[in-house]
């Protein structure tokens, strides 16, 4: 949760989040609709178009806007060394001065995601780069997205999500998603179709295949090995059943399928491809030096997640979520996941007035829709000495009622933050404890928080793979995490010499 984004207040319009992953209205509207653009144009490698001038002024317009959105650029010896690589795997596409045309990005987020726009830009998160185990993952990633590029799939998605009359569909998805069979699903504030959110809509099928296809082709084409297409594929794919397993079945949301179909469908079509594919190279031993030290999940200017409480040392805040519930931070809000209900923690703008503050959260709920949400009162309070107000609104949907209820806490005459929560109606309660775990924390305990990252160590002889899981810095999950960070299994043999990745403080 970033202070400088929060603060951001006059006009800006808060985004649904799914597991601290933008999820814009295109991508809800398509969840309910099917995937765009279900066939695509034949594409060949080292090929690629010429850029126009309009692709080029609408992706430098959106720039800036998915740094904000996403934490900002993550600057540094791992930044330069992701733009090399991606550079250098751009040139596979065939645009002349590839080199120049595409910019690459390493993005200060803690989810895992890449994602491309026209103009020839080109993201990753840090949290994926960790993920990966040698360069030529690393090129087969930001290969796929160049391929995207190529094959001009962001205006394909914009095109049928204009047909599809998205901005006219608020309403409709509003009742649909967030108040209806999901409505302990999606839950949040205003819906907002922005620029920059729909140049990020999901791709379809075909589009992540065909861009599939043609990382690979530019994998081999730089020597790398091909098969890294699918490695990478099958660490993501088991890093989002380590999700889903760590937030509860019921609550998987991985970051990737915000704007990329299941990672694991895909793993055996990326390897058959790759088969007989000339390239070899690796870099593993580069790749672990480049990325040593780089910050690991989040960032503490935008706040810490440490199991079930949530700390800002900068906003000097802190809160517990209820037992059984996950959180996941984000850039803008951060998310709560249980079984029986959905939340998210967010700020809007403050001007020293507690009940217009929970009014304008409820009006931020629905946003654009007609059907507005407003609780019967607000009632002030005060938790552990900080000024507070809140009120539910019993809402009815198609399958039954809901309530909607927004908890406010003033930090300064200026800042205040709120919880949404939404539940099954008469089980707003749930939420209780959170609502009075809020409190203010001390200079002393906020200059306690620290940065996890990525320590790359060698193993000794006698190391077992729980003897190193349990250098992590985690209270949970310890050797499935390690196991998913280096792509190894229970079974997985150590030897003296090989390096690994932890996680420390």
């Amino acid at each position: 949760m970033n202070r400088q984004n929060e603060m951001r207040h006059s006009n800006a319009r808060t985004r649904i989040r799914r597991g601290g992953a933008l999820a814009s209205v295109g991508a809800l509207a398509m969840a309910l609709t099917g995937c765009v653009g279900a066939t695509t144009a034949p594409v060949t490698p080292g090929q690629a178009p010429t850029m126009s001038s309009a692709e080029r002024q609408q992706g430098a317009q959106a720039h800036p806007q998915l740094l904000a959105e996403f934490g900002g650029a993550y600057s540094g010896p791992q930044a330069n060394y992701v733009e090399r690589v991606g550079k250098r795997i751009a040139m596979q596409s065939g645009l002349a001065n590839a080199s120049d045309a595409y910019t690459v990005t390493l993005l200060n987020s803690n989810v895992n995601n890449a994602f491309a726009i026209p103009g020839g830009y080109i993201y990753t998160t840090r949290q994926l780069v960790a993920l990966m185990d040698n360069e030529a993952e690393l090129a087969g990633v930001l290969g796929h997205e160049v391929g995207h590029v190529a094959a001009r799939h962001s205006q394909q998605r914009q095109q049928a999500a204009q047909q599809n009359s998205i901005l006219g569909a608020v309403g409709a998805i509003l009742s649909g998603v967030l108040l209806g069979d999901s409505a302990l699903g999606q839950a949040g504030q205003k819906l907002a179709m922005q620029g920059s959110q729909l140049l990020t809509l999901k791709y379809s099928r075909s589009q992540e295949s065909q861009a599939d296809d043609l990382g690979i082709a530019y994998l081999s084409g730089a020597g790398y090995d091909p098969i890294a297409m699918s490695t990478v594929l099958q660490s993501l794919a088991q890093q989002n059943a380590l999700d889903a397993q760590m937030m509860g079945s019921s609550n998987q949301v991985p970051e990737w399928a915000s704007t990329h179909p299941d990672p694991a469908s895909r793993v055996s079509a990326a390897r058959q491809d790759a088969q007989g594919m000339p390239g070899t190279t690796l870099n593993r031993d580069a790749f672990l030096t480049a990325i040593d030290g780089m910050m690991y999940g989040d960032d503490p200017q935008q706040g810490i997640v440490d199991g079930g409480s949530f700390i800002h040392p900068v906003m000097r805040f802190a809160f517990q979520a209820p037992n059984g519930y996950f959180l996941v931070n984000g850039t803008q809000a951060v998310s709560i996941s249980g079984q029986s209900g959905k939340g998210q923690l967010t700020s809007r703008a403050y001007s020293g007035n507690l009940d217009s503050y929970v009014s304008a959260a409820f009006a931020d709920v629905t946003g654009d829709s007609q059907q507005q949400i407003q609780p019967s009162s607000v009632s002030k309070t005060t938790v552990n000495g900080l000024p507070a107000a809140y009120g539910t609104a019993r809402v009815n949907s198609g399958n039954g009622q809901v309530d909607v209820t927004v908890f406010a806490y003033e930090l300064s005459s200026s800042q205040a933050v709120h919880f949404v929560t939404i539940t099954q109606a008469g089980n707003a309660g749930i939420f209780n404890s959170m609502y009075s775990s809020m409190r203010r924390i001390s200079a002393s305990e906020a200059s306690a928080v620290k940065a996890r990252k990525i320590d790359v160590i060698t193993v000794r002889s006698g190391d077992t793979l729980q003897g190193i899981a349990n250098r992590m810095a985690y209270d949970d999950y310890k050797l499935e995490r390690f196991l998913v960070l280096n792509s190894l299994t229970t079974n997985s043999t150590l030897q003296a010499g090989q390096k690994v990745k932890i996680v420390t403080y």
